[in-house]
């Protein structure tokens, strides 16, 4: 692989993308605007919450207002622990949304007509999921004060002040405002649409206009081709990543609390992989028309249905759940959220950023083994 070549691939590329200046318009445009939209319009309603807890009492009281939790098909209890690191982990690899700790002295202030807090902890990094599960928590809470002090005027003659007090605690989205989930979201399902799209038009478009036949007699070898293809616009897929990410912080202000060079290094494994994933749909239709819609079709409806953005994964069926598996915006969805509003890092989200360096080494060996014997 010659230098010079790709560097020539890549200035005639650049020509191309600034005399189109309609589609370069389009790259640019699309993510403010999408951006802009969904950042204000897009609400969300989820179910099932994964729930971890804490007894530290383990009595028949406790166990009777967990009981309440556990038969409520709004909740999920995923996991019994007796120390907060443990549950913190939970929340941080996002399996679970909510923990429950309930006091030593839980029986005790019950049954002497005190309040008893219990403390739930809330991952507000999903505000729209917090607030629902929240108010089905007090809604559960509520119903189990009744019958509490129904039971004991029966026993007693006499009424109880609310028995039972929760002390909810938000963590990474303390307002539980909506475009503090939604924009982080967002970023993903931008960069996975505009990459695919822009790229799989490319060598589509050499091929229809005849200019493909001369690509093939000149020296450039196709991976120099192909990496000559890729650069210009993995150029403006970062810049349209810097687009989202200033306007989520001085429009939207969102939080970004993680390290902002570990964000733009895994955005742009992440973009990689889609690009390349575009560059192969070209090579293999040679049609921008059939390219472009094959493109649209795996990225647009996996990014808003199969990524955990716009519905929870937890609340798909088991199948679907499985096909998720390799949906890579899934992942980078679940990095951007870490990042933004939890402020962890590698040493958390890499499991993640391995998924995604995996499918962008596989992609760039389909992409160029696939244009070799199409130029065959």
């Amino acid at each position: 692989m010659k230098f010079m070549r790709v560097k020539a691939v890549i200035r005639k590329e650049f020509i191309q993308i600034f005399r189109d200046y309609r589609s370069l318009w389009m790259a640019l445009a699309i993510p403010v605007i999408l951006l802009g939209l969904f950042g204000y319009a897009l609400t969300l309603d989820v179910d099932y919450v994964p729930l971890v807890i804490w007894d530290q009492e383990q009595s028949y009281l406790s166990r009777d207002f967990i009981l309440n939790f556990n038969n409520s098909r709004y909740f999920q209890i995923t996991g019994y622990y007796d120390n907060y690191p443990a549950m913190e982990e939970r929340i941080n690899t996002n399996r679970a949304l909510m923990a429950m700790i309930i006091p030593p002295d839980f029986s005790y202030r019950l049954e002497s007509g005190q309040t008893a807090p219990v403390q739930l902890l809330v991952d507000g990094s999903d505000s729209n999921t917090a607030s629902i599960a929240l108010g089905y928590a007090e809604a559960i809470t509520g119903r189990y004060n009744a019958r509490f002090i129904r039971d004991r005027y029966r026993r007693y003659g006499r009424s109880f002040n609310d028995p039972l007090q929760l002390r909810p605690r938000v963590w990474f989205n303390e307002t539980l405002q909506s475009r503090n989930f939604i924009i982080p979201g967002l970023v993903a399902v931008i960069m996975m649409i505009i990459a695919a799209l822009l790229t799989s038009l490319t060598v589509a478009k050499e091929w229809e206009r005849g200019t493909m036949e001369q690509l093939i007699s000149t020296p450039v070898k196709s991976g120099e081709l192909i990496l000559g293809k890729f650069i210009p616009y993995f150029v403006i897929g970062m810049i349209d990543m810097l687009i989202v990410v200033i306007m989520g912080q001085y429009i939207f202000h969102v939080p970004l609390r993680g390290n902002p060079v570990e964000l733009f290094i895994l955005a742009g494994i992440f973009l990689t992989g889609m690009l390349c994933w575009g560059i192969l749909i070209s090579v293999l239709t040679r049609n921008q028309f059939i390219a472009s819609q094959i493109s649209f079709i795996t990225t647009f409806l996996p990014a808003f249905i199969l990524s955990g953005f716009t519905f929870p994964i937890g609340n798909m069926p088991r199948p679907i759940q499985m096909i998720t598996m390799i949906i890579p915006v899934r992942y980078f969805v679940s990095i951007l959220k870490g990042i933004y509003l939890k402020g962890v890092g590698l040493e958390v989200l890499w499991p993640h950023a391995l998924f995604l360096l995996v499918f962008a080494g596989v992609m760039i060996m389909l992409a160029t083994k696939k244009f070799k014997k199409r130029v065959a």
